[in-house]
């Protein structure tokens, strides 16, 4: 069975027979197969990875679904935004060549009882305020790369923890997928482009700018030399008092690698990231800093 092809032009795929199909039609054609995994709501971060993939010249198969497992019990699945028509007009802006949006039986078929444990870097960051999510997101992914089987998959630099845990993970499984990371699509005021940032409302909008600005502060911090992690982090800590954010889950300095806290980032890279609640909302950001003085 072939993709049906929408009034916008796109091929759809509802089933996973329909993707092995068209990226089997793909390949023969000598083509590379480029894939963004998407939860929808379809934003310019989403279209710089969709952009990325062709650039490359890649067939470009964009998945759009929201994947339960993810979702904690007090979480937002069931009010996450599921625009699919403009989602749809903007894969076809960007000139995708195959959306995947299927139910959920075709990603958990009946009987389904597999899930894909992730390691320690699940542990940090946002893994204790999060139980149970990551591994929700490597089993997705991992699905999705069965599916698909891409040669390339691309991911943005502003999920820097579920980035690291998927390269891990696809290293560890032997897949054959090349991971591009893209960087971080930000508003002109800098706030990092989400697909829950239209819950803020226009003051607590402007209220979570002060994650961009705790993170500025200590990129230019270790700019300037210091070298106290602890000291940086009291100076991140104060930009978002500032603004009356009250729930702070996290404001850390740790090795880009492995996640692990940093007390001296002399030398290494680091990622200065943070995640804080402006109302119901639930924001993540991160900035990641070559540290190369060693005083």
């Amino acid at each position: 069975m072939k993709p049906s092809v929408n009034s916008s032009g796109v091929a759809l795929a509802p089933t996973v027979a329909d993707v092995r199909n068209a990226v089997r039609a793909a390949r023969r054609a000598g083509r590379t197969i480029g894939f963004v995994p998407t939860m929808g709501a379809l934003h310019a971060g989403h279209v710089s990875l969709i952009q990325a993939a062709r650039s490359r010249g890649d067939y470009t198969v964009v998945s759009i679904y929201v994947n339960p497992t993810q979702f904690g019990p007090r979480e937002d699945f069931s009010k996450y935004p599921r625009p699919m028509a403009a989602d749809t007009a903007a894969c076809e802006k960007s000139g995708v060549d195959l959306i995947f949006a299927p139910p959920t039986p075709e990603i958990y078929p009946p009987g389904d009882q597999t899930r894909v444990r992730p390691g320690q870097l699940a542990d940090a960051l946002c893994g204790p305020f999060r139980p149970g999510h990551f591994e929700g997101v490597c089993t997705v992914v991992a699905r999705l790369f069965n599916i698909v089987q891409p040669d390339a998959a691309y991911f943005g630099q502003k999920d820097a923890q579920q980035l690291a845990i998927i390269r891990r993970m696809t290293l560890d499984l032997r897949l054959p997928i090349e991971i591009v990371v893209c960087p971080t699509t930000r508003e002109p005021d800098g706030l990092a482009m989400s697909s829950r940032n239209a819950y803020l409302s226009p003051t607590d909008r402007e209220r979570g700018l002060c994650l961009y600005r705790a993170l500025c502060t200590g990129r230019d911090a270790l700019a300037a030399g210091e070298r106290s992690t602890g000291r940086i982090t009291a100076k991140m800590q104060a930009v978002v008092a500032s603004a009356g954010i009250m729930h702070v889950d996290y404001l850390s300095i740790v090795d880009a690698e492995t996640l692990e806290p940093v007390d001296d980032p002399a030398g290494r890279r680091v990622l200065i990231a943070g995640a804080i609640r402006v109302g119901a909302t639930r924001l993540i950001d991160n900035i990641v800093v070559d540290v190369t003085g060693s005083s």
